[in-house]
């Protein structure tokens, strides 16, 4: 199941997000999840009395989350969905083309963003003229990020104050659905409700500051971080699984105005997202909606490669498109700051 958060294109300003799931492979037409719901109870009344999902609107997943329902639930809206006439005579089927899609979770709880993809992190190692630290190998390593700055596909990205070196980073994104807490690797990824792509953007000249003390980062990361275009649930990756992996073996890429920039693939990452979630709910619970990085995928930033690639770190004009199989495409645009 693909679900996003969804509005009309062309909506007044201010029109609220609805929840929709795609209906089709392409992701061409998608259905109104609440009005789903709405034509289920109108034709059997005891749902909204005998079932949860029923009970109340879906409004937004972060609002699903929070009455204690996870992502998966929301499948039964989808698989008894019974179309009324032809697909352009329902009002519950959506076309892609007339939508605006927004951030997959709106208001996560919190942002850990990991460092899990050894060819990256030896390229950062190597340009400082040291080697990866044994700890590493040993301990998945993360820091929170700035959730308040949450953007969706197409929104715009802007470097912050003070930088000339605004880069993107090519990352997998993880939702947990369910509290938890002290979690064992090998179930770990229990706990997830999807994933989605994510850009982990980065100031290179405030944090390469910041790096110096010891400390962060901070202004270099916490100006924006993007994901979309839609969250994908676990099971939809379960055939690209392969016995001793440490994810799918689905290919990822980014490219910067319709130049590839980078090629990788999420099989490659030195830890599991359950060896990130044990490592990230140790001593602490973790809380339906928190926001999980996988960290940049080797060669997945303009700091590992921009000599060979753009030349150059972004400018205004330039449009930075990620795709990773099956999760999507998501496109940034990046603008002169509105300040």
């Amino acid at each position: 199941m693909r679900i996003a958060h969804v509005r009309e294109r062309h909506g007044p300003v201010g029109t609220p997000w609805r929840l929709a799931a795609a209906l089709d492979n392409d992701d061409a037409t998608w259905l109104d999840l609440d009005l789903a719901r709405r034509r289920r109870v109108a034709a059997d009344a005891t749902l909204a009395h005998n079932s949860v999902l029923h009970r109340q609107p879906v409004t937004t997943l972060d609002d699903h989350l929070a009455r204690g329902l996870r992502v998966a639930a929301l499948a039964e809206l989808l698989e008894r969905f019974e179309p009324g006439g032809g697909p352009d005579e329902d009002d519950a089927v959506l076309d892609a083309a007339d939508l605006a899609f927004g951030p997959p979770i709106l208001r996560p709880p919190s942002l850990r963003d990991f460092y899990a993809f050894e060819e990256h992190v030896a390229t950062m190692w190597r340009r400082r003229g040291g080697d990866v630290p044994e700890a590493w190998y040993r301990l998945p390593i993360f820091y929170f990020g700035n959730v308040s700055e949450i953007r969706g596909p197409d929104e715009p990205v802007w470097a912050p104050r003070g930088s000339e070196e605004l880069d993107f980073e090519l990352e997998v994104g993880a939702v947990v659905d369910t509290g938890a807490r002290d979690l064992d690797p090998a179930r770990a990824e229990e706990a997830i409700g999807g994933y989605c792509i994510l850009n982990d953007w980065s100031a290179r000249d405030l944090q390469r500051d910041e790096t110096t003390v010891r400390l962060g980062p901070a202004k270099g990361k916490d100006f924006a971080t993007t994901i979309g275009p839609w969250l994908v649930t676990p099971d939809e990756l379960a055939d690209a699984r392969t016995p001793g992996a440490t994810g799918p073996d689905l290919a990822m890429s980014a490219d910067v105005d319709g130049q590839t920039i980078s090629h990788g693939t999420w099989s490659s990452a030195q830890f599991s997202f359950g060896d990130m979630l044990a490592r990230a709910s140790a001593d602490v619970r973790l809380r339906p909606g928190d926001l999980v990085g996988s960290g940049t995928v080797g060669s997945g930033c303009l700091l590992e490669v921009r000599d060979e690639t753009l030349g150059r770190y972004l400018q205004p004009g330039d449009v930075v498109t990620l795709r990773i199989d099956r999760l999507g495409e998501l496109r940034s645009p990046i603008v002169e700051s509105p300040a």
